[in-house]
């Protein structure tokens, strides 16, 4: 198990791991790997996009460590539960909207102190802000036509000045007709014009069809 230019996360082969915080649960049936004393959760990049974007080994991401993160869209917990192995120390704020996916994200925070659910909408930001506060880092994951506009918005109330962003751009949930590329630049423009800047943008394909991980700064 070799790490990687991103304290916290190993590589073996071309497979990514965590360190297991809870060495002996899975959270979503991934591989675990133990070696010497410590036990690995194998970081399936077709199961988050976080994944897919170290997988794509992108110039310019700086993943922390933050102290507090806010994460838009944490339906079932798949990519929180290794950022919660990533960021033991930190607290992890979850928002998701889905009755449905909320008890298993509630499951995956049981076992894991620093993970806080929160049931809510993201399009209101005002619902959460005042038991949230400022972040170091804002990750976002919904299926939201208004997906840079969401950003913008949690970012202007709850993301530290100098703080960093992660948008994963779903694109056909923006258009079904419009050309990937230009959904995406109008979304960074969009994002720009909120006080944002661009980083870098990568595409996740061939993890994620017509997604595109967008880095940010405040």
């Amino acid at each position: 198990m070799e790490p990687t230019a991103w304290p916290g996360v190993f590589r073996l082969g071309r497979d990514l791991y965590t360190v297991n915080a809870t060495p002996g649960h899975r959270v979503y049936g991934e591989e675990l790997r133990l070696e010497r004393t410590t036990e690995y959760r194998r970081w399936d990049p077709f199961r988050s996009k976080l994944s897919a974007l170290l997988a794509k080994a992108p110039r310019q991401l700086d993943l922390g460590p933050p102290s507090r993160l806010l994460y838009l869209g944490g339906a079932h917990g798949t990519t929180v539960s290794h950022l919660a192995d990533l960021y033991p120390s930190a607290q992890l704020f979850v928002v998701e909207k889905s009755a449905s996916a909320f008890p298993t994200l509630l499951e995956v925070a049981r076992a894991r102190s620093n993970l806080l659910p929160i049931l809510a909408d993201a399009q209101l930001p005002e619902r959460y802000v005042a038991d949230v506060g400022p972040v170091d880092l804002l990750y976002q994951d919904v299926a939201q036509r208004t997906q840079a506009r969401i950003f913008v918005e949690n970012a202007s109330v709850l993301l530290k000045p100098g703080g960093r962003g992660l948008l994963m751009l779903k694109v056909r949930s923006v258009s079904q007709a419009a050309p990937a590329r230009r959904v995406l630049l109008d979304a960074c423009r969009e994002l720009e014009a909120g006080g944002l800047r661009v980083v870098e943008t990568v595409d996740l394909a061939p993890f994620a069809r017509d997604h595109h991980a967008v880095i940010l700064r405040a």
